[in-house]
């Protein structure tokens, strides 16, 4: 076998899989995913009656860092009263970002 040949194949093998791993480390966390995670935290404290998140991610500002994320909410049932939450979920890593009680 030409030894031109093989180390121009494994050149361009490692250039295809080092291009593969900087796009894979660019995706998002599928919503659905990320709405699941935030479920189950949820749940931790109590059941869930309700849950949304918007499909598109959007860039919010925390504590002077700039996130991609995803918004969502839950409603849960307390003591027989639906309380409600707004939540961030980082779309690259499906981490709560943040959550707020609404009214």
């Amino acid at each position: 076998m030409n030894w031109k040949k093989l180390l121009g194949a494994a050149g361009v093998g490692v250039l295809i899989g080092y291009t593969i791993r900087d796009q894979m480390s660019q995706q998002f966390v599928k919503p659905e995913n990320a709405l699941k995670l935030a479920k189950e935290a949820f749940k931790q404290e109590g059941p869930v009656s309700g849950s949304w998140i918007y499909m598109k991610p959007e860039e919010v500002s925390k504590n002077n860092l700039t996130y991609m994320v995803y918004r969502g909410g839950i409603t849960r049932t307390i003591d027989e009263l639906n309380k409600q939450y707004e939540f961030y979920v980082d779309a690259h890593t499906g981490s709560i970002i943040d959550v707020n009680e609404t009214a």
